[in-house]
């Protein structure tokens, strides 16, 4: 009986490993997994995750950044399952002017409905636009997002979310968290990718 448990056991850390390899690395190539990126020079808890996922956009940077700095909640939303992430409403379909100034310092990335948008701790942390923008949590984490324009006008968008996990009580919920999050994560990028197509 223990041994049979210790099977189902090994197999449940194999499958864990093997899932959580191709969600942090979804859409990505093995250089775009490996390269350092902006954002990763600042410090963060060697107990966490790094995701680095991408995709290829129909349109230029140009028309690309605009669906990306006006994201979060308060805002445009975030392009992925509207109950879960935005209490229901629908993110935008349209670039929303307002949104559109970013400067480092600036609030970004708001996602507890609770706060203001000017609450979010995440801030803008570098902005060279339209190819990279990074934000930063004071103690948790970095996303960036970096835009690459390709030959054939297109984008090349590469992100990573590095986040740290409190030790070690964060660890044992690390799994279930990452395995949900994903899903909206991937639903956001192609809503990106569908409202730029669609704009250009």
């Amino acid at each position: 009986m223990i041994r049979g448990r210790a099977v189902w056991v090994v197999a449940g850390v194999v499958v864990a490993a093997v899932a959580r390899h191709w969600h942090t690395g979804w859409g990505a190539t093995e250089s775009e997994k490996t390269e350092r990126l902006p954002g990763d020079e600042y410090p963060l808890s060697r107990f966490g995750m790094r995701a680095t996922r991408a995709l290829t956009i129909a349109a230029s940077p140009e028309r690309v950044w605009p669906w990306i700095v006006q994201l979060g909640f308060g805002k445009a939303g975030w392009y992925s399952y509207e109950l879960l992430d935005n209490l229901g409403r629908p993110s935008a379909r349209s670039v929303l002017p307002q949104w559109q100034q970013v400067a480092v310092g600036d609030a970004a990335a708001p996602m507890n409905p609770l706060q203001g948008v000017d609450k979010s701790p995440w801030r803008v942390a570098q902005v060279a636009a339209p190819h990279v923008l990074v934000w930063r949590h004071p103690k948790s984490g970095t996303w960036a997002w970096v835009l690459r324009p390709l030959p054939s006008g297109g984008t090349r968008l590469v992100t990573r979310l590095r986040v740290s996990y409190a030790y070690p009580g964060g660890l044992a919920f690390a799994p279930i968290l990452e395995l949900a999050d994903f899903p909206m994560y991937r639903k956001m990028l192609l809503g990106i990718r569908e409202r730029a197509e669609r704009h250009r």
